[in-house]
């Protein structure tokens, strides 16, 4: 029985990087091999072992055989005769497919150190395109390392198109699509996962509401970008600029995909495309089944960011309807990652607006705390019914926003 360190192990130490998880195949062993050594078995669909003291995953080696549509559709085969080089052979990326021994030798059958060197995400075998789930993967990789350099080779890149169009990308759960999606919008790049997606025709079966916004003019007054793509992969940019939080990311990714359905004859225009794109956010998030505060975020974004954007030119009053639309006086924190999203998009708009000033935030951010410290003596209001309570408070509010805003 041999132990191999495979994968991202392996990868992010050549490239530098500290390994986020330390992932190991064992060869020549069988599974009660691994449980009279007290390993926790908690592989599915083939053995795969916690290790006693660690916790690190450790896999027996095997080999898989294509049998159906999907990423769902193999056959999968473990005993002690597979090899080490066999269970590197079903990898979907060379850089992958690497392993090193208990002696830190490395075994590199696929060419993964020259591709790493090279800078370049190259597929192991043509039986890549048997899992369209690598589509996604590699789209995800890319936005990773875009930032070292690395780009899909275009060998890889045909393969990715056949499988799209092959029409496996329909057999993908929505969990694991949006598994993938969200773990890319937590790279340094996002952009350039769903870039690469639409390079190879992916995200037009994946995300058909973003590649429907492409080629979609917006008025140059104040979208000098013009296309709404393009606007939206620039927005997207903004905020991973701003913020590390994912939800904050997917509101931006989504925030005008209302606009996507704006009829041709209304272009450049999209009137209400702010409660329609809203409207479209709570359909996507059903079928990707992304989780609720994502959805609920990207909601808020899009219908109200808008206003947002007006904030300097509104009164108090309307200032206080859009703190209460937000629910922000309960959510603060969520508000907060509101404004973040609002400016990335105030900012996603070429290059001459990346750095500019979001002064809407500024004040937004203060005319809340000032609205939040607002307290009604309790014993004026002791004997007053709801309504009237609710009255006073409103009225305190806006003028502590008025105050805060110097007006």
């Amino acid at each position: 029985m041999k132990t191999y360190l495979v994968g991202g192990a392996v990868r992010d130490r050549l490239l530098g990087r500290l390994p986020t998880e330390r992932d190991y195949v064992v060869v020549g062993a069988t599974p009660d091999d691994l449980l009279a050594l007290d390993f926790r078995p908690v592989g599915k669909d083939f053995p795969v072992f916690l290790h006693p003291r660690t916790g690190e995953q450790y896999a027996l080696a095997r080999t898989e055989r294509k049998t159906g549509p999907g990423y769902r559709g193999f056959a999968t085969r473990y005993s002690p005769d597979v090899t080490l080089e066999e269970d590197l052979a079903r990898r979907d990326l060379t850089i992958n497919a690497m392993a090193e021994d208990a002696d830190g030798r490395l075994v590199d059958p696929h060419g993964g150190l020259c591709d790493l060197e090279s800078r370049v995400l190259r597929h192991v075998s043509p039986a890549f395109v048997e899992d369209p789930l690598r589509v996604l993967r590699v789209a995800r990789f890319a936005a990773r390392f875009a930032s070292l350099g690395f780009s899909v080779a275009p060998e890889t890149m045909e393969l990715m198109r056949r499988i799209v169009a092959g029409g496996e990308l329909g057999t993908l759960a929505p969990e694991r699509v949006w598994t993938e999606t969200d773990r890319a919008l937590g790279e340094a790049r996002p952009t350039v996962y769903f870039e690469t997606l639409r390079a190879c025709g992916a995200l037009a079966s994946v995300f058909p509401e973003l590649e429907a916004l492409y080629g979609v003019p917006q008025p140059e007054k104040w979208h000098p970008e013009i296309d709404a793509g393009d606007h939206t992969m620039q927005v997207l940019e903004v905020a991973a600029s701003l913020s590390a939080d994912t939800t904050v990311r997917w509101a931006a990714l989504v925030h005008d995909i209302g606009k996507g359905v704006t009829p041709r004859e209304d272009w450049p225009r999209h009137i209400g495309h702010e409660e329609t794109g809203a409207r479209m956010i709570v359909d996507l998030s059903a079928r990707l089944r992304c989780p609720n505060e994502h959805r609920d975020l990207a909601v808020l974004v899009a219908r109200h960011h808008a206003r947002a954007h007006r904030a300097l030119e509104q009164r108090p009053g309307a200032l206080l309807e859009l703190f209460e639309r937000t629910d922000a006086f309960r959510r603060a924190e969520r508000f907060e990652r509101f404004l973040l999203a609002c400016e990335a998009d105030a900012r996603g708009r070429g290059p001459e607006r990346r750095a500019a000033p979001y002064p809407q935030a500024v004040l937004l951010r203060k005319c809340l705390v000032a609205a939040s410290a607002v307290r009604l003596d309790p014993a004026d209001t002791a004997r007053e019914p709801g309504p009237i309570i609710a009255e006073r408070m409103k009225a305190a509010r806006i003028a502590a926003i008025r105050a805060a805003c110097g007006t």
